[in-house]
Formats: C-alpha cells, sequence, structure tokens
C-alpha cells in the first residue's frame, strides 16, 4: 500500500491576521524544517518519501526545501494544498474573524463565495494523486482531508502542530488515515 505524508508548515514569522499574508519562518521555524526533513529521512523504508511537494506559500515551501534539497529532488507546487480561501469580498482585517468562525463550525456552514465541501474534496484528490509523496501544507488543508476520511462535518477536528506529520495510506478505497499527527497544545498560529 503507498503512502503520502502531509506536513503542517514550520511556525511563521507572522500570525494570521497580521499585514504579512505570505510570511516565510522565523528562526524557530527554521530550524523546525531541518528537523522535520531529517525525520522524514528516517522513516521507515515503505513510509519514507521519495517526493516534495508544497503548498504555494512561503512558509509551506520554505518548510519543505531542506527535504528536498536532501533527497535531490524539485519540489512541486500544489495549488489545491494551499490556505483555505478566502471570500472575494472579504477584505484582509477580516480573515482572522471569518477563520475562527469556520473553525467553530462545519464545512457546510462556511460563509463565502464557494463551495468549501468541493474545495475539502479537491484537497483529498491532489493528496491522493500524490503516493510516495511529503506533502506541506496547511492546518485547515489537513483537517480538511483527515475530516473527510472520518467522515466527519467539523472544519476542525484536530490541531496538527507546526511540522507534525499524518501518516495517509492509499488504498483501494482512496485514502485512509494511518497516523495524525502530533497536535498543538494550543492555537493554530
Amino acid at each position: 500500500m503507498a503512502h503520502v505524508l502531509l506536513i503542517r508548515h514550520a511556525r511563521p514569522a507572522a500570525q494570521w491576521g497580521g499585514s504579512d499574508d505570505d510570511p516565510g519562518l522565523d528562526e524557530t521555524g527554521l530550524e523546525q524544517a531541518w528537523r522535520v526533513a531529517q525525520t522524514l529521512l528516517e522513516l521507515p523504508p515503505d513510509r519514507r518519501p521519495a517526493l516534495v511537494a508544497s503548498s504555494p506559500l512561503r512558509r509551506c515551501r520554505q518548510t519543505a526545501e531542506p527535504l528536498a534539497m536532501a533527497l535531490g529532488v524539485e519540489m512541486e507546487i500544489v495549488p489545491e494544498v494551499g490556505e483555505i480561501p478566502t471570500p472575494a469580498a472579504l477584505a484582509p482585517a477580516g480573515r482572522g474573524a471569518w477563520l475562527r468562525a469556520a473553525f467553530a463550525g462545519n464545512w457546510a456552514d462556511i460563509k463565502g463565495d464557494l463551495d468549501y465541501e468541493a474545495w475539502r474534496r479537491a484537497v483529498a484528490r491532489a493528496v491522493a494523486a500524490r503516493p510516495g509523496t511529503a506533502i506541506f501544507s496547511h492546518f485547515v488543508a489537513i483537517n480538511a482531508v483527515v475530516s473527510l476520511i472520518a467522515g466527519e462535518d467539523r472544519v476542525v477536528g484536530f490541531r496538527p502542530d507546526h511540522t507534525s506529520i499524518t501518516i495517509l495510506a492509499i488504498g483501494p478505497r482512496g485514502l485512509e488515515l494511518v497516523e495524525r499527527g502530533a497536535e498543538a497544545a494550543t492555537s493554530v498560529l
């Protein structure tokens, strides 16, 4: 059975709702990126990734870079595993409140100009299409995949910590959850 790994990006230099909508990593985040690459390289051969994919956002790309360099592969940029899209009419200053409301509810209840149920299915399809890959993504995108596999409608079913590794198998019925990544003790920041 093929595996795919979902890794939440390392700690960013700015928090969501801040002035930088595409922050890179802070010093701790850069160290986390190197540590998670080492952890992934030490996985058993049947789970060790051969390929690297990332959200287009800088914090994910920077988290993925050490692993891509160690494996000697080019990082694939996958827009489908990026951040949850904000409604077009929403001002950037309103993103934090919109996300907090979304986190407290179900996928079908998210307010916006997008079918968020379709969005989470697209994230899962993108993940399932990449066996043997370490995919660096975001809190909500990882929750989208895990909740879909579990048949749950809650937006936040668990709180993946920075650089947590969620292991999925790609079986005859599609994606299966093997192991959730480490959970954060506090917020999604």
